[in-house]
C-alpha cells in the first residue's frame, strides 16, 4: 500500500520546539509548488513494478510546515499533477496537516474540493497560557472553532495534535485537554511528549535560563494519563505516540511502520522503497532551481541487512501489534532471531518487553523507554 508524502516548508511563525525544515517567508512559495509538480513527474517511474492498476497509491499526506497555507488552486495543481502521474486509488486517504487559524468556512470548503478527506489539526494544547510557550500563532478558542467547523464542513476524519510535559501544563489541564478531544469526538489523536531539539528557539531559552528544561517524572505522569484516559474512551493506543477509534488509524503513517514503499516530494522530503532511502535537500531556493533544470537534488542510500534489521526494531516495536518473530527470521535468518532472544533477555525480566509466541512488544512501562529498548536489539556493523 504505497503513498506519497508532500513537503510544504512554509509557516507564519516559527515554534519554539520545531526542528523541522521550513521558512517564514513566504515569497518563494508559488516556484516551489511547481517544483513540487516538477519533482512528481520527474518520479514519475519511482514505483514501478511496486504499483499497477491492482495497486495503485492509497494515501497522499501533505506535511510541513504548515500546509494549510496552501491556496485552493496550488493545492488543485499539486492534485492534478499526482492523479496525472500516477496511478491514484479512488478512495485514497488523503490527508493534509492544519493550523487551526486557517481553517476558517471558506477554506474547509477549499480543501474539500481539492479531494481533502483527513485532517490533521496541530492544536498542541486548549490552553492559552501553554499556547503561548509554545509560541503558537493560534488560541485555544480557535483549536476548539477549527475542530467544530470541519466537522459542520463534514470532514469527519480528523486527527488532533497535542504536546504534554511543558513547564505551563499541569495535570488537571492535561487532563482538561484529553477531555476536551473526547468531547470534541475527535476520532484520532497525536500526543507527544515535549522535546528539546539543538538549534532551537526552545534549547536557547533553556540555555539561557528563560525556562526551564522538561521534567521527566512530569512527562512520565501524564503520559500515563494519557494512556489511561484514551484506553478508557475507546481509544486504540495503535502506536507510541497515536490513539485512534476504530476505522481511523491513519492509514499513511502505517504504511511507514509496515514497511511500504513511500515517495517524498518536496525540500528535506524523505523515500523509501525496497533497500533503498532518499532525502532530498534541505534548502528551498536549492531545491527548486534543481528542479527547474530537471534534477532531483537528493542523496540515497542501499540499506545493509544490519540496517533493514535495526529499522524493522525500532519501527515494530513502536506499535501495538509489535515485532514478529517469525518476519526477524524470515527476512533476516536464524542469527538474528538468536541474537534478539539473547539482547531482549535483559528488558523481558525487567518488564519492559513482553513475549507471547513469535510476538513481542512493549509493556505500558516500557512505552516510556522504547527508543532506548529498541536501540539495546541493535546489531552493530
Amino acid at each position: 500500500m504505497a503513498g506519497i508524502y508532500i513537503h510544504i516548508p512554509y509557516c507564519r511563525q516559527a515554534c519554539h520546539y520545531c526542528d523541522f525544515h521550513f521558512s517564514t517567508s513566504l515569497h518563494t512559495k508559488s516556484g516551489l509548488v511547481h517544483a513540487l509538480a516538477g519533482e512528481a513527474r520527474l518520479q514519475k517511474n519511482y514505483f514501478s513494478g511496486a504499483l499497477n492498476k491492482a495497486t495503485s497509491l492509497e494515501t497522499i499526506y501533505f506535511g510541513g510546515g504548515t500546509p494549510s497555507l496552501l491556496s485552493g488552486d496550488e493545492l488543485k495543481m499539486l492534485m492534478d499533477t499526482l492523479a496525472d502521474t500516477f496511478p491514484v486509488s479512488p478512495s485514497a486517504e488523503i490527508t493534509l496537516e492544519a493550523n487551526p487559524d486557517d481553517l476558517d468556512k471558506d477554506k474547509l470548503q477549499v480543501l474539500r474540493q481539492a479531494g481533502i478527506n483527513r485532517l490533521s489539526i496541530g492544536i498542541q494544547s486548549f490552553h492559552d497560557r501553554d499556547l503561548h510557550y509554545m509560541n503558537r500563532l493560534h488560541t485555544a478558542a480557535q483549536a476548539e472553532a477549527s475542530v467544530k467547523r470541519a466537522q459542520d464542513a463534514d470532514i469527519p476524519n480528523i486527527s488532533i495534535d497535542l504536546i504534554y510535559g511543558t513547564p505551563t501544563l499541569t495535570a488537571t489541564l492535561w487532563k482538561q485537554n484529553l477531555d476536551k478531544a473526547f468531547a470534541l469526538q475527535v476520532p484520532h489523536l497525536s500526543c507527544y511528549a515535549l522535546t528539546v531539539e539543538e538549534k532551537t528557539a526552545l534549547s536557547h531559552m533553556i540555555r539561557t535560563g528563560k525556562t526551564v528544561a522538561p521534567d521527566e517524572q512530569h512527562m512520565e505522569e501524564q503520559f500515563n494519563t494519557l494512556v489511561d484516559l484514551t484506553c478508557r474512551n475507546g481509544f486504540s493506543h495503535y502506536e507510541i505516540s497515536n490513539f485512534a477509534k476504530d476505522g481511523f488509524h491513519s492509514r499513511h503513517n502505517s504504511n511507514y511502520w509496515n514497511g511500504e514503499p513511500y515517495l517524498g516530494l518536496g525540500p528535506a522530503a524523505h523515500s523509501f522503497i525496497g533497500n533503498r532511502r532518499q532525502w532530498n535537500v534541505r534548502n528551498n531556493p536549492v531545491y527548486i532551481k534543481s528542479i527547474e533544470e530537471g534534477r532531483i537534488p537528493c542523496e540515497t542510500e542501499e540499506l545493509t541487512l544490519n540496517q533493514r534489521f535495526n529499522e524493522y526494531v525500532m519501527i515494530s516495536l513502536r506499535t501495538q501489534k509489535g515485532l514478529d518473530v517469525g518476519k526477524v527470521k524470515s527476512d533476516f535468518g536464524t542469527d538474528y532471531v538468536s541474537h534478539l532472544a539473547k539482547e531482549m533477555a535483559a528488558s523481558v525480566a525487567k518488564g519492559l518487553l513482553e513475549q507471547n509466541e513469535n510476538q513481542v512488544v512493549i509493556t505500558k512501562k516500557g512505552k516510556l523507554f522504547a527508543d532506548r529498548i529498541a536501540s539495546d536489539l541493535f546489531v552493530t556493523d
